[in-house]
């Protein structure tokens, strides 16, 4: 995916739009699933809740937390792709955005719009971390494990 200086301000102010207002920052009262997530190497820490219903689909999900631009920003967008999706459509999400933004797949044809906005982040292997925490959180939570980390 070739970024002009244009789409990169683009996704910059999305990234920074999301930071400032973080949508979904909240606690679920009894969410089904939950987790916390925590990144050792610049301390980002943010905790999950999810409810899912009988039939494996996400109808609301969560995130509370402190941690840079980049791991607030990618918890704010991926809680607001998920409600609605199913539990394998959310496995996929995850597959889709840690390919992208490890740079393991250009093929991004399959990620929302909204997701791209990381795909800068290969570029910067430290912040592969930020940007996959809640991801990798979201998988923890899923598998009904109560903490996971980056490392």
């Amino acid at each position: 995916m070739m970024l002009t200086s244009r789409t990169k301000n683009l996704y910059q102010e999305v990234i920074l739009d999301h930071n400032k207002k973080p949508r979904n920052y909240r606690v679920i009262d009894e969410p089904t699933h939950s987790a916390k997530g925590h990144n050792p190497l610049c301390g980002d820490r943010l905790d999950l809740y999810l409810t899912v219903s009988d039939d494996n689909v996400i109808q609301d999900v969560s995130f509370v937390g402190d941690g840079c631009a980049i791991s607030k920003a990618s918890a704010s967008i991926m809680t607001t792709l998920l409600i609605g999706k199913s539990l394998e459509e959310a496995h996929e999400m995850f597959d889709g955005f840690h390919d992208l933004v490890t740079g393991k797949s250009e093929d991004d044809k399959a990620l929302n719009n909204r997701l791209k906005v990381f795909a800068g982040v290969k570029d910067l292997p430290a912040r592969v971390k930020c940007a996959t925490l809640a991801w990798h959180t979201l998988n923890a939570a899923l598998e009904n494990k109560d903490e996971v980390t980056t490392e």
